[in-house]
């Protein structure tokens, strides 16, 4: 095969990993709707982290990858870790299990493009364009449009209203952190020490959830989808694409997640969505690509 052939094939794949991201991260709520009858929250992610420190320490094993020399990447990818999968799973699982509604926790997540937008123009750290404001802005209106009519499915208290918030500023603070701190390397180490450090830091509150897993065909299909397909897959991913670009252009990827969710919620469980739901999917779309424009110029 010739060089020129490969080149291409590796640039079509670095065109497609936003998109595959985006395509398998949404999986993540309907992976919470099939375990949620079947496990508390911190038990399933125990199991999850458990399960894929042993698939990427098996492939870690066998590739021969190198690990971080240095000891304070250890550290980063630690904290960052604590931060993309114990506080952000935990707080999204957590809040579901309290009783908000999934889509409630999707809409108050989703506000994180436009939070890092905030944070890292406001420290000067990457210029957020005009284009890219408005794509950000746009992006949140579509958000809203797809979420807002399944808000009222269920009640919203203090604590998992608190909960939700945690996600949000977990999964911002990680994502920034990552960014800052943590330097390029193979994602398959760095994925093994931050879900080891999830792992430690969710465990020992498992002893503290009421309620026990029930092993049913769901909640294996559950399981096996998170280590393969949102572990090993979507979290690698949003490591290389963390690695390869700006916060606020990844970031805005993510007001692509819960259209598509609602999406998969309607192809395998038959949740209808409304007319606004599918024009917030347009706003979504025009939005990111408004924001990946401004980041080319």
């Amino acid at each position: 095969m010739s060089t020129a052939a490969v080149s291409g094939r590796q640039q079509a794949w670095l065109a497609a990993m936003p998109w595959v991201f985006v395509v398998v991260w949404s999986t993540g709520f309907v992976v919470a709707r099939l375990a949620m009858p079947h496990a508390p929250p911190l038990t399933f992610l125990c199991w999850r982290y458990a399960c894929s420190l042993l698939a990427f320490g098996v492939w870690i094993a066998v590739a021969r990858v190198p690990w971080p020399r240095q000891r304070s990447q250890w550290l980063h990818l630690a904290v960052s870790g604590v931060l993309m999968h114990a506080g952000y799973l935990g707080g999204v699982w957590a809040a579901v299990r309290a009783g908000i509604p999934a889509g409630t926790v999707a809409l108050i997540v989703g506000l994180q493009p436009l939070l890092t937008a905030i944070w890292v123009s406001g420290r000067g750290q990457h210029h957020v364009a005009a284009v890219q404001w408005l794509g950000l802005l746009l992006g949140l209106g579509g958000l809203g449009a797809v979420v807002w009519p399944k808000v009222g499915l269920g009640e919203v208290t203090p604590v998992n209203l608190a909960l939700s918030i945690l996600a949000l500023a977990s999964i911002t603070a990680g994502t920034l952190y990552q960014k800052r701190y943590v330097q390029p390397g193979d994602v398959r180490t760095g994925n093994f020490i931050q879900l080891a450090a999830a792992w430690l830091i969710t465990w020992p509150l498992v002893a503290w959830e009421p309620g026990a897993l029930t092993w049913h065909p769901d909640l294996v299909v559950a399981l096996v989808w998170s280590v393969l397909g949102l572990s090993l897959g979507a979290s690698s991913l949003l490591m290389l694409l963390i690695q390869r670009g700006a916060a606020t252009r990844v970031t805005s990827l993510l007001y692509l997640v819960p259209p598509c969710t609602a999406v998969f919620a309607w192809l395998l469980f038959g949740e209808r969505m409304a007319p606004s739901g599918w024009a917030g999917m347009a706003l979504c779309a025009a939005g990111v690509w408004l924001v990946l424009r401004g980041d080319k110029r």
